[in-house]
């Protein structure tokens, strides 16, 4: 197997001026390969929101290496780490993270326009992601003229986008009712049987059991996983 994602002895600090620094992952080692389906779980406060920037790449460590497909992102500039990013990595939040003031194709097309795709290339892939995420009927409405299934739809489809390697999902049933939070959690699946590599960041147990891995966080720590 090939590895997607790998961190070494990944620690992140946080200056907190004249106290002691506050150390919210301390000496992480976890290996994604390609195609797997890993979940990261534990409890409020154990690090998992700092994991989701790491392992995504939204920020640096403190200490340690992390490697996006074998190459170290301490070694990139920053530019040439949000272009490989926005290639390989698509995110999906519990709060949408939506422009209010674009239309849902707007929404999807953004990461396209990122990584220099034409405008009618981009609005084609946009309308067809959105189309078979079943909301061909709302090509044209803003977020505000969603529902919360709706916009997390049109949250998918943007993470959809550049058709990248990973899907990075924090969270991504957290704010929506029990029937489509089950429709996007078996699409995530399905996304995964096709070769995909999701990686759930969640401290709800019963999407755990999607995930064929479990890593378990604990006061910054891997505590143990299971498969």
């Amino acid at each position: 197997m090939k590895s997607a994602i790998k961190i070494e002895n990944v620690w992140k600090k946080y200056d907190m001026g004249k106290a002691e620094p506050l150390v919210v992952l301390k000496g992480i080692d976890l290996e994604i390969n390609e195609g797997e389906f890993v979940a990261i779980t534990g409890p409020s406060g154990s690090g998992k929101s700092t994991m989701v920037n790491i392992v995504g790449a939204l920020d640096r460590p403190s200490h340690g290496e992390v490697y996006l497909k074998g190459k170290c992102i301490s070694e990139m500039k920053e530019a040439t780490l949000t272009y490989m990013r926005g290639k390989m990595i698509g995110f999906v939040f519990q709060q949408f993270n939506l422009i209010p003031t674009l239309t849902a194709v707007e929404n999807v097309m953004l990461p396209m326009e990122m990584v220099d795709i034409s405008e009618d290339i981009a609005k084609g892939r946009a309308k067809k992601l959105l189309e078979v995420l079943g909301l061909g009927d709302r090509l044209d409405h803003k977020p505000n003229e969603l529902s919360g299934g709706q916009q997390q739809r049109v949250a998918i489809a943007r993470a959809l986008a550049n058709d990248p390697e990973v899907i990075l999902a924090d969270e991504p049933t957290g704010n929506l009712d029990s029937t489509t939070g089950k429709f996007v959690m078996d699409f995530l699946g399905e996304l995964n049987e096709k070769g995909k590599t999701i990686i759930l960041i969640t401290h709800d147990l019963n999407l755990v059991r999607y995930a064929k891995r479990v890593v378990y966080l604990k006061d910054g720590k891997i505590i143990k996983e299971a498969k």
